[in-house]
C-alpha cells in the first residue's frame, strides 16, 4: 500500500525512544512541518511560523498534538483514512466564537503549558527539533521545564529509511520514469518550455490517479531549462515565453512526492544532433552520475559519493564547470538530511537514500546533469531507471 502504515510508525517511534534513552530526555517536541509529519504522518497544511503546531512524544505515555483550527477537517479526513499515528489532538482558534469556544492563538503558550502539566511533563527535560518560536516561551510559565534544542539528533532520526518507505520510493521512482518517457515523446523545436512542463505535470497527475488513487500526490517539480538558460542550475529568471530551439540541450527535473516521500529524477536531453562539445560534457555528466551511484556503499564515507563524481570531472578536464555538490539526502523533503555530502566524513548507513546529481555548467552553452535517487547498500540500489545514454536522450 502506498501510505505509510503501522510498521513505519513503530520503526520511527522506536528511533525516537532510543534517542530519549540515549540523551536522557523525558519527551521529544516537534514544531517544524517536516518533523511534525515525521512523528504524526499528518501532511502539515499550515506554515508553522504563522500558525504554530506541536507534537509531543513522551518517553512514557501517548503522544499528543496541538494544531490550528484550519487543520480540523483535514485531520478528521486523515483519521477516517486511518493514516494518523497520534489520536490525542487539540485545536486552537484564530478568532473568538460565540459558542463552543476553544483557546485562541494568543493563548497558545498557556495551552501548551497546561498540556505538558497534564501529561506530567512540567518538570521534565524535553528535546526540541528547533530553537525559538512560541515553544521557547513556555518555560516562563513552567520554571522547572527544560527545553533543549537537539536539531542535529532529530535529523539523524531521518537518515535510515524503513523498508516500507523505500518500497514507496520505488513506486514513486517508477512514476517519475514514466514521466521522463513522456518528455521524450514531447520535446520538439518551437514548443514553449513552460507549456511542455505543465503538460507533463498534467500527465503525471493522470498516471498517479491510476497508480495511487486516493493518496496524496504533490508535483514538486516538472521543470525544464532549455539552451543557454540551463547553464544556471536554477534558471535565468526569464522563463516566460522561452521556447525549445533546434540544437538546444535541455535539463529537466521531475520530482513527485507521494504520502510524504520524495524522489528526484533529472535528465539531460538534446533537441537535434548535439555538438562535439555538448557530447563531451553530456558523457562526463553521465559517467560522473554513475560513479556517484556506485559509491553509495555501506561503510564508505558520505563524501565519497561527491569525490567519485568529481574524480570523473577532473579526469575529463572539465571540473572548472562544477557549480554545486553531487547531491543530498532524500526522504520527506526534496532536500533531506544530510545536506553536507561534499565534506561529511561519517560512514554511509545501510538504507540511507541520496540524490546523485553531479552537474556541469558552461556559460553560453548550457547545463549537463543526470540525477538518480539511490539507496545505500553493500550493492547500491538506483531507484530511478530512466535511460540516460546519448542515443536515448537525443530527440530528432
Amino acid at each position: 500500500m502506498a501510505h505509510l502504515g503501522s510498521a513505519v510508525r513503530d520503526y520511527r517511534f522506536t528511533l525516537m525512544r532510543d534517542l530519549m534513552d540515549r540523551e536522557g530526555y523525558d519527551a521529544l517536541a516537534f514544531t517544524q512541518g517536516d518533523f511534525f509529519e515525521f512523528a504524526t504522518n499528518f501532511h502539515t497544511d499550515v506554515q508553522p511560523w504563522e500558525r504554530p503546531i506541536l507534537c509531543v512524544l513522551p518517553r512514557n505515555g501517548e503522544p499528543f498534538a496541538l494544531l490550528n483550527e484550519l487543520s480540523t477537517n483535514h485531520w478528521r479526513f486523515s483519521t477516517e483514512a486511518q493514516h494518523l499515528w497520534v489520536s490525542d489532538v487539540s485545536f486552537y482558534a484564530e478568532h473568538p466564537r460565540l459558542s463552543q469556544r476553544v483557546p485562541l492563538a494568543t493563548q497558545w503558550v498557556e495551552v501548551v503549558a497546561d498540556k505538558l502539566k497534564s501529561a506530567g511533563l512540567h518538570r521534565s527535560r524535553i528535546g526540541v527539533d528547533a530553537g525559538g518560536g512560541p515553544l521557547a516561551r513556555v518555560p516562563g510559565l513552567l520554571p522547572h521545564l527544560r527545553l533543549e534544542t537537539a536539531t542535529g539528533e532529530f535529523r539523524k532520526l531521518r537518515f535510515v529509511k524503513h523498508e516500507d518507505e523505500i518500497a514507496l520510493m520505488r513506486e514513486i521512482a517508477a512514476l517519475s520514469d514514466w514521466v521522463q518517457e513522456r518528455y521524450r515523446e514531447n520535446i520538439r523545436p518551437g514548443r514553449l518550455v513552460q507549456e511542455l512542463d505543465m503538460s507533463m505535470a498534467a500527465l503525471m497527475a493522470e498516471e498517479s490517479a491510476r497508480r495511487f488513487p486516493g493518496e496524496n500526490l504533490e508535483i514538486l517539480r516538472c521543470w525544464t531549462l532549455s539552451g543557454p538558460a540551463s547553464c544556471a542550475p536554477h534558471g535565468d529568471g526569464r522563463s516566460s515565453g522561452a521556447r525549445i530551439e533546434e540544437g538546444h540541450g535541455l535539463v529537466n527535473i521531475v520530482i513527485p512526492r507521494v504520502n510524504g516521500m520524495v524522489v528526484e529524477n533529472e535528465r539531460t536531453w538534446f533537441c537535434g544532433k548535439p555538438s562535439e562539445r555538448q557530447v563531451k560534457l553530456f558523457e562526463a555528466a553521465r559517467v560522473a552520475n554513475e560513479a556517484a551511484c556506485e559509491a553509495a556503499i555501506t561503510g564508505s564515507q558520505v563524501c565519497a559519493i561527491d569525490a567519485a563524481a568529481q574524480a570523473v570531472f577532473e579526469r575529463a578536464g572539465v571540473a572548472d564547470l562544477i557549480l554545486h555538490r553531487t547531491g543530498h539526502g532524500m526522504g520527506l523533503l526534496g532536500h533531506e538530511f544530510p545536506e553536507d555530502m561534499a565534506f561529511n566524513t561519517r560512514p554511509l548507513l545501510e538504507r540511507e537514500v541520496y540524490s546523485a546529481e553531479p552537474g556541469l555548467y558552461q556559460w553560453g552553452l548550457g547545463g549537463f546533469r543526470h540525477d538518480d535517487t539511490v539507496v545505500v547498500g553493500t550493492k547500491p540500489e538506483v531507484l530511478t531507471k530512466a535511460p540516460k545514454d546519448l542515443a536515448s536522450q537525443t530527440v530528432n
